[in-house]
Formats: structure tokens, C-alpha cells, sequence
């Protein structure tokens, strides 16, 4: 794999991507993203983001067939790999990990 670590923007599209399983392309990527966690990004900072995580081998794509919605276009389609998942798996454990050694709430001041 290119690359051992990734950011919280690929982490968050990665996820998305495996939700979407095979219905991932850049606009439903970008709808899901503003879905679940309401933050706006840029459509074409995913489209980099997914191409990185591709090239990482993190996501696979494959190309649909072409639409008369799209004027004959086809839709570039991502789907998780196993190495992906098996990353996605990886980050949950060390969050959760983490987490579980966090004082009490009651135990910070406000």
C-alpha cells in the first residue's frame, strides 16, 4: 500500500464509499457526506480524495454505462477494497482503544 497513514477526510470517504457499496461515484459520495455529517466539501476535493485512496489501494473504480441523463456519459463508480476495509477496521480499534482509557467526563472542568 502507498502511504501507511490517512487523514480524517479520506477516513470519512472511505466510510461513506463502503455505505454506498456499489452506488459510490462523486455525487452520491458528496450527498452522503453532507448527509451524515453536514459538512461541505468540495466536490472536486472528493474526486482527489478518491483518486489518492485508489491510488493507495484503499478503493477500487470501475466505470458504469453510459446514461442519456449524462448525455452518453459514464459514471467513474468507487467500491472499497479489502485492504481498505481491513484500514477502516484498524483506525475503529485505535479510536476505540483510546477512547476507552479517557478519564470521566466528570473529571474535566468546565
Amino acid at each position: 500500500m502507498k502511504g501507511d497513514s490517512i487523514g480524517e477526510l479520506e477516513e470519512l470517504i472511505l466510510l461513506v464509499v463502503g455505505i454506498l457499496y456499489e452506488e459510490a461515484y462523486g455525487v452520491t459520495v458528496f450527498s452522503e457526506v453532507k448527509k451524515q455529517t453536514g459538512r461541505e466539501v468540495n466536490i472536486s476535493a472528493i474526486h482527489v480524495v478518491m483518486n489518492r485512496l485508489e491510488e493507495k489501494g484503499l478503493l477500487n473504480s470501475f466505470m458504469g454505462g453510459a446514461t442519456n441523463q449524462r448525455g452518453g456519459r459514464r459514471k467513474k463508480f468507487y467500491k472499497l477494497t479489502g485492504v481498505g476495509r481491513s484500514t477502516l477496521e484498524e483506525m475503529k480499534n485505535t479510536r476505540e482503544r483510546l477512547f476507552d482509557q479517557l478519564r470521566p467526563a466528570s473529571s474535566f472542568s468546565i
